[in-house]
């Protein structure tokens, strides 16, 4: 390890071996200078590109082969995290030569750093627009969870590897996301700003509600994966029962 520097990241990480103590930290995150990354700290942590982190001539790829190294990489790190997710289980799930796929992406981090921003950038634009002329708390959950599912119609692995990085240990894993990590809570939150909550019961606290949806919708996606059936519009029509279910039971 060359150098290390002190970043502000909001996370508790195990820090065995990183920078020399092996003890829980919160707040101040040992983080690598990695290939690729820079930080910088001007009143906030900044994640800079040093260097190219990939090859763009990865766009000239036909789109079928860009989308099945894309899914191949993410299911591999949303399944195993970035400390050991292995390019070869990678490129094997992909179908290419390792050679390839260092060709267009620098490093494993490079990999990770595209995946990680190609992700928030495609959820984002699915959920583009999606709450226009609605403002009921359920409906625009039900427009925001249809979003996503289209998203994954073509990305199965993109929601858990998003939810993946939060729980994230490796600090230059963490660095790597630090930059864009509230793009997509933003855009998630902008959504349901104009939703109307003059119907619920008195009683109904709404962040104690939003968790519960939150721990739910998770918690089905990932037995759904773990017992192999998932499936997007499946998923939907199971996510419309619970929320018209807690409809029932939340409004006035």
């Amino acid at each position: 390890m060359e150098l290390i520097e002190l970043c502000h990241i909001r996370v508790t990480v195990q820090s065995i071996g990183m920078c020399g103590c092996d003890k829980e930290f919160e707040r101040l995150d040992c983080c690598e200078k990695a290939s690729g990354i820079n930080l910088k700290f001007n009143g906030k942590t900044k994640v800079k590109e040093k260097g190219k982190y990939m090859n763009e001539k990865f766009f000239d790829l036909k789109k079928e082969k860009q989308d099945r190294m894309i899914n191949a990489a993410l299911k591999i790190f949303a399944k195993n995290g970035y400390r050991h997710a292995s390019t070869d289980d990678m490129v094997a799930e992909a179908g290419i030569s390792k050679g390839l796929l260092f060709h267009y992406f620098e490093n494993k981090l490079g990999l990770y750093t595209f995946l990680y921003n190609y992700s928030v950038r495609f959820m984002v634009l699915e959920l583009s627009g999606c709450g226009a002329g609605e403002n009921d708390f359920f409906e625009l959950i039900k427009r925001r969870e249809a979003a996503k599912m289209q998203a994954l119609k073509k990305y199965p692995y993109m929601q858990l590897f998003i939810d993946s990085v939060r729980y994230e240990e490796v600090a230059e894993a963490l660095c790597a996301t630090e930059e864009k990590k509230n793009v997509l809570p933003e855009a998630l939150e902008s959504l349901m700003k104009g939703a109307d909550t003059s119907r619920f019961k008195p009683e109904v606290k709404l962040q104690k509600l939003n968790r519960l949806i939150e721990y739910t919708l998770r918690g089905m996606m990932e037995d759904r994966f773990l017992e192999n059936s998932f499936h997007p519009d499946l998923m939907y029509e199971e996510i419309n029962s619970y929320l018209l279910m807690l409809k029932k039971l939340t409004y006035q």
